[in-house]
Order: C-alpha cells, then sequence, then structure tokens
C-alpha cells in the first residue's frame, strides 16, 4: 500500500508540472479507517472499511491573511466497500509545533453520497437491517472537520496522521445526524 500511495503522489505531482507551483501548495493522498468509535460508537460498527483520500492544497491568499493565513483546499474520498464517498472544499491550517512538525486542523463543506435515511417506514423489518448496517447522515450537505498531526520528512515529502468527522450540526440539516469519524495516514508532496 505505501508503494502505491507514494507512486500514485510522484505521478499526481508529474501532471500538475513546474506551471502549479505558482497555484498549487501541497497534494495528499492517503487511505482513511472509515466510521471508527471516538465519542459516541451507537454507530461505529456501520459502513466499516477503507477510503481512498485525496486533497489539492493551494497557496493562500492575500486577504486569508486577517485568519492565520489557512490553504484553500478540494479534496475527495471514495470508499472501496461502495459505501459513503464525498468531496468537497475548505480551509486548511499548518502550526509548527517543533522542528519538522505541525498541527493542522481544518474546516469545510462536502458533499456525499451516503444514506439520509431508511427507505423503509417505521416498524418494517427491513428498515431495521437497513439502519443496522448504513450510517443515515440526514443531509447531502455535511460541515467536514480535521485534525492532523503533519511530519516533514524532507523539504519536498511528508506524511500525516489525520483525523476527520463529517456531520450536518443541525444546520445544514435537520433530523437524522450519525456522522462519520474517520482516521488514517496520508502522504504528502510540496510545491513549495
Amino acid at each position: 500500500m505505501r508503494r502505491f500511495l507514494l507512486s500514485s503522489a510522484v505521478a499526481v505531482a508529474a501532471v500538475a508540472g513546474p506551471a502549479s507551483a505558482d497555484l498549487i501548495s501541497e497534494i495528499r493522498l492517503g487511505v482513511m479507517q472509515e466510521n471508527i468509535c471516538v465519542l459516541d460508537c451507537n454507530n461505529a460498527n456501520k459502513e466499516p472499511g477503507q477510503s481512498l483520500s485525496g486533497e489539492i492544497l493551494f497557496n493562500s491568499p492575500d486577504f486569508l491573511g486577517v485568519l492565520w493565513s489557512p490553504k484553500p483546499y478540494v479534496m475527495g474520498s471514495g470508499n472501496l466497500q461502495g459505501d459513503t464517498s464525498f468531496g468537497g472544499v475548505g480551509l486548511h491550517w499548518s502550526f509548527p509545533i517543533a522542528k519538522r512538525w505541525q498541527f493542522e486542523p481544518s474546516v469545510g463543506y462536502v458533499i456525499h453520497d451516503g444514506e439520509l435515511e431508511s427507505p423503509y417506514p417505521q416498524g418494517d423489518p427491513r428498515g431495521d437491517a437497513f439502519t443496522e448496517d448504513h450510517v443515515l447522515l440526514g443531509s447531502r450537505d455535511l460541515f467536514r472537520t480535521t485534525f492532523g498531526l503533519h511530519h516533514d520528512i524532507n523539504d519536498v515529502w511528508g506524511v500525516e496522521l489525520m483525523y476527520e468527522h463529517l456531520s450536518h450540526g443541525q444546520i445544514l440539516g435537520d433530523g437524522r445526524n450519525q456522522g462519520l469519524d474517520n482516521i488514517g495516514l496520508r502522504v504528502s508532496y510540496s510545491f513549495d
């Protein structure tokens, strides 16, 4: 798997080319473990498995300096078992905490292809089976919050341990809000 990630990162960097250095700051690729137990474990047994995650970080525009210069990003995550996949945009910060180590939070917005509600009426036994296997996210639009611990291997390559949470927070939707908690490892290639 590590060989796949490294070769994918090299391929993306080669395609992006030197002209992208003015716009693109970094490319990150990784594998996430889907729907882990963090605080509320009632839904952690639903949709287990892995997903491939990719993210392009752009250089921070000057007007974002008032927000500690976050880097805008676009991202996508494809579930390898055919469960919830998603893609979106957001803002990514990086705060040095030690030599070659950074704490990296981000906030964003994603759209997903997962389940919103059970297709069966309440009391239907098929509905019980459906809700045992699927996370019911309640809204097609979700917030994405991440926390990462990033290590620079050298001036170009890095690795990151990342946690992400997806939820509508009763703001982008109402009713069901089971959410997803994922954790994973990513490799990064920097153009900076």
